[in-house]
């Protein structure tokens, strides 16, 4: 089992933040478009090469987000209709979510009900800080690419929240 931490930098306007491993080393760089459109997510293996990239689509009805993993699409989320609470579909990979993704603790489950990830929000931490482990090395680049997605949505969540109370 390999364990990860995905700590964002509390007061960066462009989105870069790292993911490091259990001896504190870089493994992934993840970089955001800083007011561009479509907002992308790239991350990045420790020689900068894109290994994936987290798309927002524009000009949806409702927020649908696309993760890419070397080039070739992997996953969807997107908002389904709803009157009161959110609610978000995973779509691809051979994936799902079991568990609270909205509080960042939850396991990815492949469809044959192996476990490959588990995710968990660490606390008593400054800003945002997850501790992502990998039970299958294979599906590491989607795990991480998905954490980074999952952050994504929420950001974006909070933010239309924001604006339609202000």
């Amino acid at each position: 089992m390999k364990q990860l931490y995905i700590k964002q930098k509390v007061f960066s306007l462009s989105g870069k933040f790292t993911v490091k491993n259990q001896q504190e080393k870089d493994v992934y760089y993840v970089e955001g478009s800083f007011m561009q459109i479509p907002k992308t997510f790239s991350i990045m293996d420790t020689t900068r090469n894109e290994v994936a990239l987290v798309t927002k689509k524009v000009f949806s009805f409702l927020p649908k987000f696309f993760v890419e993993v070397h080039g070739r699409e992997v996953l969807t989320i997107k908002k389904e209709f709803s009157f009161f609470k959110a609610r978000y579909t995973f779509d691809g990979a051979g994936i799902e979510v079991h568990g609270n993704w909205w509080d960042m603790d939850f396991q990815v489950v492949q469809h044959d009900g192996k476990v490959v990830g588990q995710v968990s929000k660490e606390w008593f931490t400054w800003g945002d800080s997850y501790k992502v482990q990998i039970l299958d090395e294979e599906m590491e680049t989607i795990i991480i690419a998905l954490v980074v997605a999952i952050d994504c949505v929420k950001a974006d969540h909070a933010a239309a929240a924001s604006a339609t109370t202000t």
